[in-house]
């Protein structure tokens, strides 16, 4: 068999996503005050949107939406289905008190199969999913000093050694930025909802989901491969400046046409 052909991975393509849409979107105020972070418009199409075109155009079946803030309005604006992507919602009540460890908890009972794990804040090219829809990888870009959040290092296999929390302090190693996609097998997720309920047992319900993969990372309990993001347009909107550079990566197609037509007429 041919190693390098679009069939190599066979049934192993996922076509499940789980998007973490609950939070409050606090940092993009006055933007978020009367709906949610997905819903912000980058050059006139929203974040939720662009995302439902990656996932229709890579294959994809299935999306759970876990709600918190505002949840009315992703479910207005999508409804049941989109074409050929049917769409479920679990709704978190607790959003404000707690963090994505407790969103992604909240699908345990749902998601029996594997799934890619995506961020309501990412706006990205969908050709950066082509080696992302197939199990236990993790989406990276190497560290910039405008970047920051969780980072990990990696092994010349391109396996993860190690998480890093973010941190502003300097170190001597190669460490790539989270881009926050993840996909899972169905053994890894099920090796990760074990973890997640002992977190949430444990009343452990406001800190980041890292915090298990980094310890499963470390006793040898879960592993990841990584896919470079590297010199690719991608972008994490947690503000109004995020927002303004996002702008730049992914101008709008209307605006570009036209400037075709004023330059021949």
């Amino acid at each position: 068999m041919n190693i390098n052909s679009d069939n190599y991975y066979g049934d192993n393509r996922i076509s499940t996503a789980l998007l973490l849409a609950a939070g409050t979107g606090s940092r993009l105020f006055p933007l978020t005050k009367s709906s949610p972070k997905c819903l912000t418009l980058v050059n006139e199409k929203s974040i939720l949107e662009r995302l439902i075109n990656n996932l229709k155009k890579q294959g994809f079946k299935r999306l759970v939406i876990v709600t918190g803030y505002k949840n009315e309005c992703i479910m207005d604006v999508l409804g049941s289905n989109s074409e050929d992507l049917s769409i479920e919602y679990i709704h978190s009540p607790l959003y404000r008190t707690t963090n994505n460890i407790y969103s992604l908890w909240m699908a345990r009972n749902i998601i029996n199969e594997p799934f890619v794990l995506f961020e309501s804040d990412l706006v990205l090219n969908t050709s950066l999913l082509d080696d992302m829809v197939f199990p236990d990888k993790i989406a990276v870009a190497k560290m910039q000093p405008w970047l920051d959040g969780a980072t990990v290092s990696l092994n010349k296999k391109n396996q993860v050694t190690k998480f890093h929390k973010g941190t502003t302090d300097t170190y001597t190693d190669v460490r790539y930025k989270t881009v926050n996609i993840y996909s899972f097998s169905l053994s890894s997720w099920r090796a990760i909802v074990k973890k997640l309920n002992q977190y949430i047992s444990a009343g452990i319900v406001n800190c980041y989901y890292e915090t298990v993969f980094a310890e499963m990372v470390a006793d040898k309990s879960l592993s990841f491969e990584s896919v470079s993001f590297d010199h690719k347009p991608w972008y994490e909107i947690d503000t109004i400046n995020d927002l303004a550079e996002a702008e730049k990566l992914f101008p709008a197609k209307l605006k570009t046409q036209v400037k075709i037509e004023k330059t021949y007429v």
